[in-house]
């Protein structure tokens, strides 16, 4: 039986574990009540989906760029059993991943934390360009991820990246044919870019409901 309330303590403790606390400027006991209000809403919001897979999570914490920069957040995954750090593609030019902002279609929360429910990783897309991978998902009344809800879902669920079965984060864009991704590279997580129109047999495109909870 899936118990929200003990997903959402794991994956709570799971970020105090990597240290989000000092990324963050905070006490533990600091960010442990500045995320707090959402416990139940995770609970809330999670009534009759079924428990986490490697595929699917019922739902995820997710921290902002508003709190820890993408960069630390990215040191802070790991494929699932390995313990070498992600990292930023270099095709990347400096400055490039703070112009990747959410797509108009996602009503993210303003805010430095907020809840994403059913997240999928996007097998069903896999050989899909980004492009064709979109009228899948919104036909399906699903929005794509960003890198914020990308890197939480790596963070949170490592298993959920595995080989030619990672993801593009649709969510996040700059205004030109570039489509953010995380795939593996080196035995560890890496945050790339692809092209909205270019398909790869390893990669598809992550998903979750509409809906986001901030905390205001």
């Amino acid at each position: 039986m899936f118990d929200a309330a003990t997903e959402f303590d794991r994956q709570l403790d799971r970020l105090v574990e990597l240290g989000y606390p000092a990324l963050a400027n905070l006490t533990e006991d600091a960010f442990r009540e500045l995320v707090a209000p959402l416990r139940a809403a995770a609970v809330a919001g999670t009534a009759g989906l079924p428990g986490p897979t490697e595929a699917r999570v019922p739902f995820l914490l997710v921290v902002t760029r508003d709190l820890v920069p993408v960069e630390d957040r990215l040191t802070r995954t790991t494929l699932a059993g390995k313990r070498k750090p992600g990292f930023v593609d270099r095709h990347y030019a400096e400055g490039d991943l703070a112009k990747f902002d959410p797509i108009k279609e996602l009503e993210v929360p303003e805010g430095p934390a907020y809840l994403l429910f059913d997240v999928d990783r996007g097998e069903e897309t896999l050989n899909l360009a980004p492009s064709a991978a979109m009228e899948v998902i919104t036909a399906q009344d699903r929005l794509p991820l960003t890198i914020d809800e990308g890197l939480a879902l790596v963070t949170l669920h490592p298993a959920a990246l595995a080989k030619n079965k990672c993801f593009s984060l649709v969510g996040s864009r700059c205004g030109d044919k570039r489509v953010p991704a995380i795939w593996i590279s080196q035995g560890a997580p890496k945050l790339g870019w692809c092209w909205y129109g270019n398909p790869h047999t390893w990669l598809g495109s992550a998903s979750a409901r509409p809906e986001r909870v901030g905390l205001s």
